[in-house]
């Protein structure tokens, strides 16, 4: 067996305590479906193919001692067991495992759970009451199903790619793959609403979760503007269009900080805090509407007044007058930001080789039955004996056998 790569874990706790989930699957969009459910105290057994393990082990940008950053994030509070899942002896070892669970996550291609002979309509079978929570790219239906979809199609798709950027040149993208974030969780949310479901029935049922469809439903009021006025979305870089003032200005120390004043009692409160006032009464800004309208002329204003201040005294001044406003963060601000220290909302666990790991903390907060990071995602196969051993009875010498041929 594999050294443990995390602290001990600390007693499990949280909503989701005493349910059990089996997380079958890679990268990101299923896996963090997975983390979600952990966080809030449910036990997630995650399925990986012996020798190699969830590519998530080795993506990351910084690798410090040849160590993934990412992976300790993703597969926090999760155990790890080898299986593998091509194997028909792999396959039935899954089923007893799934056989015992509440919830099953995966997210491969339609149709690849029943090759293995795990169709949720078979595994509701030996077990009525499971949930398949299943991410894909398209669905399991529809003409694309079949195709091969990552988070960045999802994006493309689903509309967010074409209005993300400035209209002089192609779409951009995020920083982050936000497609697979959204798909998990509105399948973390799908997974509730069906557990709600099975206490008032007793049955599971499918949860079917696409990473365009996710995405898509973050698009606000994007279709009917086409389909009932005929209007195209179109980038419009760092501003929203008609919503003013609500931008990045500069500060006299060189510093950026984003005011959002574009309601009108909140616009009257920053053209006092400018000693302006009276912009709040000239026809061109004193609506929303014709502040939008004069987008570009306000902002210049705007920005001519905060390149004279140095950002600490602008967001005095902003918060003591009420009006929305913050610098833009960078991983550094965070670490040195007091309300992110008050609200823990960065929690630290210890690494065995890269001592003090911070992440981001359990979020939303419950305030009675909060979840936790309990410990770090765990080396590869490092809970086989607790899983195949005290849950399914298998003695050493029959998984060391399993272990030989290449089954776990």
């Amino acid at each position: 067996m594999s050294t443990p790569s995390t602290t001990p874990e600390t007693p499990v706790g949280g909503p989701l305590a005493g349910l059990r989930v089996v997380e079958m699957g890679q990268l990101l969009a299923g896996p963090f479906c997975g983390q979600l459910l952990g966080d809030f105290g449910a036990e997630v057994v995650k399925l990986e193919p012996p020798g190699s393990g969830d590519p998530m082990r080795q993506w990351g940008r910084e690798r410090p001692y040849g160590k993934s950053l990412w992976w300790p994030v993703v597969a926090r509070n999760k155990m790890s067991v080898t299986c593998n899942l091509r194997d028909p002896e792999g396959q039935r070892l899954a089923r007893r495992i799934i056989d015992s669970a509440d919830i099953l996550v995966e997210n491969f291609r339609p149709g690849t759970l029943e090759r293995w002979g795990l169709d949720p309509a078979d595994l509701a079978t030996t077990n009525p009451g499971l949930i398949v929570v299943r991410v894909t790219g398209f669905g399991q239906t529809g003409p694309y199903a079949p195709q091969a979809g990552y988070g960045s199609i999802g994006e493309a798709m689903g509309g967010l790619r074409y209005i993300t950027g400035d209209p002089d040149k192609n779409p951009s993208r995020t920083g982050i793959s936000i497609g697979d974030a959204l798909a998990a969780v509105f399948a973390a949310i799908g997974a509730l609403s069906a557990l709600h479901h099975r206490e008032r029935t007793g049955q599971g049922q499918v949860v079917d979760s696409a990473i365009y469809e996710a995405v898509l439903a973050m698009m606000e009021s994007l279709l009917p503007e086409w389909g009932v006025g005929g209007y195209q979305r179109e980038r419009t870089g760092p501003v929203l269009p008609n919503v003013s003032p609500s931008n990045v200005y500069p500060t006299k120390d060189g510093d950026m900080v984003l005011i959002a004043a574009n309601q009108d009692t909140v616009f009257t409160r920053l053209a006092a805090a400018m000693g302006r006032t009276e912009l709040a009464e000239d026809t061109r800004y004193a609506t929303h509407a014709t502040r939008g309208a004069n987008m570009a002329e306000l902002d210049d204003i705007i920005a001519a007044w905060t390149a004279e201040l140095p950002a600490d005294a602008l967001l005095d001044l902003l918060n003591t007058a009420g009006v929305p406003a913050g610098r833009i963060y960078t991983a550094r601000d965070m670490f040195a930001d007091p309300h992110f220290a008050a609200r823990e909302a960065i929690v630290k666990l210890m690494h065995p080789e890269l001592g003090e790991f911070p992440m981001h903390n359990v979020f939303p907060k419950l305030s009675a039955t909060p979840g936790a990071v309990r410990h770090l995602g765990p080396d590869l196969g490092e809970h086989n004996t607790r899983v195949y051993g005290d849950l399914l009875g298998l003695t050493t010498e029959q998984m060391d056998d399993l272990a030989a041929r290449g089954i776990v």
